[in-house]
């Protein structure tokens, strides 16, 4: 054996808390698949009165950032705090000192990931995140190392396992939104402040950077067109079903014949007997079609303590062994150059629309008519529910051929102002196959 790997931790929460088990728990062996021990030399925690079990002692822990960035012993710093600040200027502190880092943190690099990287290049250290993006999937290593040698043409997933947890639960117990959020933070799957999660903005984050891997391009989080599942309602869920589909929220990258990319996430109907569909609960999955190699799905579960950890102890490893070899910032993002992102109002595709109507004559002829004017054609209708007396309204869901977005868009805008709508209309994205 030869020294051992030093490491200084940022962050002791539920990550930090798996790695600290897993470097404890797996210490032989993964000393043997490194060629040296990984030596936990300092940690940085934030609450001093928290309890964070047997593998974070006292004399382990730190509330100080400068014992980690300012210790010159410490080879790797791993950055599992989340968040821009005041991680992302201890992630460049870091890194200036000549120190590799190891990250789990998707917002961070979503939103400096051009800067970071470029830095750690000229410093000539690692910046490894595989856990930033799906737990425990190792997508990053496919795309940066498996696929390096082919195209990417497109990719699309689950990548928000809080989301599909409450889908899943939505579609499966025929409950509404806020009844599945409920249980998704009772079950631990959701935070206090589910913002990110159902809103869109984590998934969004975790495309930023697979489509920054998957086209060799610099994509930043405003170029992504976003939206969240806090709109799907039931009614939904139990329409989609009927018309054989199941209601899932999909980021997607796809290369475009022009050369441009079309970037999105939002939530999506996919035929309920495809592989997508089938992914349930608190997986993920990643959909990757290769030029060369073809389609190839891979799937597990996307957060958690442990997953995640294992994607962090995996980097680590990774890391250490260039550490080792003394071949340090071998993953190079120079080459990475701008490209056109198309306007998601250019998109052709079918739609699933709901419209929420007073029962009354002529509401259905209105809004057929407002739809044609916009080159908006209906494929199939189904009225869900019968006029009472006293004035109940009535769903009205209709699936359209393939037309365009920011026709859908403008229809929907002119049908809200009409006599007899009682509430907005609700579109969702058919994604066939």
């Amino acid at each position: 054996m030869t020294r051992s790997i030093r490491i200084g931790m940022l962050g002791c929460g539920v990550v930090g808390q798996g790695v600290l088990r897993t470097i404890a728990t797996r210490r032989e062996s993964l000393a043997r698949r490194l060629g040296a021990p990984i030596e936990v030399r300092r940690v940085v925690a934030r609450d001093p009165d928290k309890e964070r079990g047997e593998h974070a002692p006292r004399e382990l822990l730190s509330f100080d950032p400068e014992t980690v960035l300012g210790d010159p012993e410490i080879d790797v710093v791993v950055e599992v705090m989340g968040g821009l600040d005041p991680a992302g200027a201890h992630v460049v502190r870091a890194i200036e000192a000549g120190k590799s880092v190891v990250t789990a943190n998707k917002f961070l690099l979503a939103e400096r990931g051009s800067e970071l990287f470029e830095l750690a290049e000229a410093r000539g250290v690692d910046l490894a995140f595989e856990a930033a993006v799906c737990g425990g999937i190792p997508v990053i290593r496919v795309l940066r190392e498996a696929l390096v040698s082919d195209n990417v043409v497109a990719l699309r997933g689950i990548v928000n396992g809080t989301s599909n947890y409450i889908l899943s639960r939505m579609y499966d117990e025929k409950i509404d939104f806020s009844v599945a959020l409920r249980g998704a933070q009772d079950a631990g799957y959701a935070e206090a402040d589910p913002t990110l999660d159902v809103n869109g903005g984590d998934a969004l984050h975790k495309l930023t950077i697979l489509a920054s891997l998957a086209f060799g391009t610099r994509v930043l989080p405003s170029q992504i067109h976003q939206e969240g599942i806090e709109h799907v309602a039931a009614i939904d869920m139990q329409m989609a079903a009927r018309f054989g589909y199941v209601i899932k929220l999909l980021a997607i990258a796809r290369a475009l014949p022009n050369g441009a990319l079309d970037l999105r996430v939002h939530p999506a109907l996919v035929p309920d007997d495809s592989v997508i569909a089938s992914i349930s609960g608190a997986l993920n999955a990643i959909y990757i079609e290769g030029e060369s190699l073809g389609p190839l799905m891979i799937s597990g579960y996307g957060a958690g303590s442990m997953p995640t950890a294992m994607s962090v102890v995996s980097d680590i490893v990774d890391v250490g062994r260039n550490l080792m070899m003394g071949s340090r910032g071998r993953v190079t993002h120079r080459s990475l150059a701008a490209r056109e992102v198309r306007d998601p109002g250019h998109h052709v595709g079918r739609y699933y629309l709901r419209f929420t109507v007073m029962d009354r004559p002529g509401v259905l002829a209105r809004i057929a008519g407002v739809l044609g004017a916009f080159d908006v054609s209906i494929e199939q209708m189904i009225q869900e529910g019968r006029a009472s007396a006293d004035g109940e309204p009535v769903h009205v869901v209709m699936l359209t051929h393939a037309c365009k977005d920011a026709n859908v868009r403008s229809a929907l805008r002119e049908i809200h102002m009409l006599s007899g709508i009682s509430e907005p209309a609700r579109a969702i994205r058919v994604e066939e196959g």
